[in-house]
């Protein structure tokens, strides 16, 4: 629901502030006076596109904002999608520069305006004799008529038979793809399997064959290392380090009886000698190791280089070939079984494109029955509206093309204004008073529930008077019991149904002429009716006809607080 609206600099309205209640709010104000402002607003919050000419002549710029409140699920989840914080309050802002140039902001984050246009298909429908923004839209059609479907759940059931048929589907054209070069594909892949089979390991066996690789490659270092410790420890024709210790050791045996405290050393270095003739065994059993087989020394240089090269040729890193060999057979195995499986998912698909088929033409009947009633229940109001002899209809068709969750339906609402005219597209319908009042008519018989939306009507009484307006403001009194409802009117019959009223007035020093808006009170709204009523001149007789119009419509009783401020710069 719209709860505020803040203009700057539009056009020739320099600054107002407007808060809005729920019900009809009626706007109001002399021909030319500038009442449609407030609806080029919402149009511009709405992601209309704006230029230049609408920035007041001497200002920058033109600001419009606007705040809503109780917004729909489909608003919340846009917002959610869009990472834009919401607490309760939603502010739109348009910001137009004199340079033509246009900024949108939502909640402060700035959004491109087809992302703006998106958002406010949940908050705001705007019919005028110009802009007939949501309703001529075949999907808006379509959901205007499954509101009041008698089996909801059969959406829900075509919309998941759709969607697992679609992904069965997916599965088939991707294995169906893959089968166009199963031939070659395979033997590729055998081959692969094969090479991979024969050289590729475990990931330990790998890197103990790399290692022994390693240490080849050293053999000349490692060697001389190992031989320089033998014969510094145990081999050396001089003093060895087993020598010397031994010779220490003796040293402290032949005095330990005279100072028991060279004991402990001594067997120090006793156990020093014993490591060092075991770590003398351990460097010759070393050296002989590396005398290696020249055959076994070829078959390690031959192995590393195939898994060096294996590893190059499937793009992954050598330790990662064991999974590579994995995926090979994987895939071959899935190539061996594709006839199985592709018959198998054709079969499937049929299954699923049968059940399919079984639940949007389920659907299909369900609205053509929805759809006539609600053509009956149009046509009725439309012969209370002014427009005698006219008919409405639901066009249901199903389409061999159409094929989505939402059914295989192609909806469209056809309309005939007139007696004796053909039945057209209600997109392509002329008159814009006529279509207005096809769009109330349309809203009040479709709008079955609760609607979180603002509605806006440019001028919906353009072309009538007398009992058919007044029938028209009960039209609409009755749609802003469901919904908030903004009307601009020129029609005492209309103004006096709704909950509140808004001012619309020119005003001119000679120089400057800007428009204001005003809020009016109960007593100010009996001056206004009168106005309309009997023109620039209100007569007594003129207000006294004015309040028994306002106490029919109930308005004068319950009046919505609302404020607005106007001033000139």
């Amino acid at each position: 629901m719209l709860t505020h609206l803040q203009l700057r600099d539009l056009v020739l309205l320099d600054k107002a502030e407007l808060e809005f209640g729920a019900g009809l709010t009626a706007l109001t104000g002399e021909t030319g006076a500038g009442k449609s402002i407030i609806v080029d607003a919402l149009l511009l919050i709405a992601g209309g596109r704006g230029a230049g000419d609408i920035v007041r002549h001497g200002a920058e710029r033109a600001e419009i904002a606007a705040s809503f409140a109780g917004l729909p699920p489909g608003a919340i989840t846009w917002l959610q999608h869009q990472s834009i914080d919401y607490e309760g309050e939603l502010i739109v802002r348009r910001v137009i520069g004199a340079d033509g140039r246009s900024r949108a902001y939502v909640n402060g984050q700035i959004v491109p305006l087809q992302a703006l246009r998106e958002l406010a298909e949940h908050l705001l429908e705007i019919h005028g004799q110009q802009e007939f923004q949501h309703l001529v839209s075949r999907a808006a059609q379509r959901g205007l008529l499954d509101e009041r479907l008698r089996t909801p759940a059969l959406l829900h059931r075509v919309a998941e038979c759709f969607e697992r048929y679609n992904a069965c589907r997916r599965d088939l054209e991707s294995l169906k793809s893959a089968a166009e070069n199963r031939h070659s594909r395979l033997d590729l892949l055998r081959y692969q399997l094969g090479e991979l089979t024969a050289e590729v390991g475990t990931a330990n066996e790998i890197e103990d064959l790399f290692a022994d690789q390693k240490r080849l490659a050293g053999r000349g270092r490692l060697g001389l290392a190992a031989r320089t410790a033998l014969t510094a420890v145990y081999e050396s024709e001089a003093d060895s380090a087993h020598d010397l210790l031994g010779k220490a050791a003796a040293a402290l045996r032949g005095v330990a009886e005279m100072d028991p405290k060279l004991s402990e050393s001594g067997k120090l270095l006793a156990e020093a000698a014993i490591l060092t003739q075991e770590a003398a065994e351990s460097l010759r059993h070393y050296l002989d190791d590396l005398d290696v087989d020249p055959a076994r020394q070829e078959e390690i240089e031959r192995r590393a280089a195939a898994l060096e090269a294996l590893a190059r040729k499937h793009r992954v890193p050598v330790l990662e070939l064991p999974a590579q060999l994995l995926r090979v057979a994987a895939e071959v195995a899935s190539l061996d079984n594709a006839e199985l499986s592709l018959a198998a998912l054709e079969t499937q698909t049929a299954q699923l494109m049968r059940e399919y088929r079984t639940a949007a033409q389920g659907l299909s009947d369900e609205r053509r029955t929805a759809a006539r009633l609600f053509a009956a229940q149009v046509t009725q109001l439309m012969q209370t509206l002014g427009m005698a002899g006219g008919e409405f209809a639901v066009n249901v068709a199903c389409s061999e093309q159409e094929f989505s969750s939402t059914g295989r339906d192609e909806v469209e609402f056809l309309v005939s204004a007139n007696p004796g005219q053909p039945l057209k597209s209600l997109a392509k319908v002329a008159s814009g008073g006529e279509l207005s009042r096809i769009s109330l008519a349309v809203q009040v018989a479709g709008r079955a529930k609760r609607s979180a939306l603002c509605m806006v009507f440019d001028e919906v009484d353009a072309g009538i008077g007398g009992a058919v307006a007044e029938i028209v403001g009960r039209q609409l009194r009755e749609l802003g019991e469901r919904a908030q409802v903004l009307c601009v009117t020129h029609l005492a019959q209309v103004a006096s149904q709704a909950h509140s009223q808004f001012r619309v007035t020119k005003l001119s020093d000679g120089k400057i002429t800007r428009t204001a808006v005003k809020t009016l009170s109960a007593s100010e709204r009996i001056d206004e009716i009168a106005r309309m009523l009997g023109g620039i001149d209100i007569t007594d007789q003129a207000r006294a006809h004015a309040r028994e119009m306002l106490a029919r419509g109930h308005t004068a009783e319950t009046p919505q607080k609302k404020t607005s401020r106007s001033a000139p710069k």
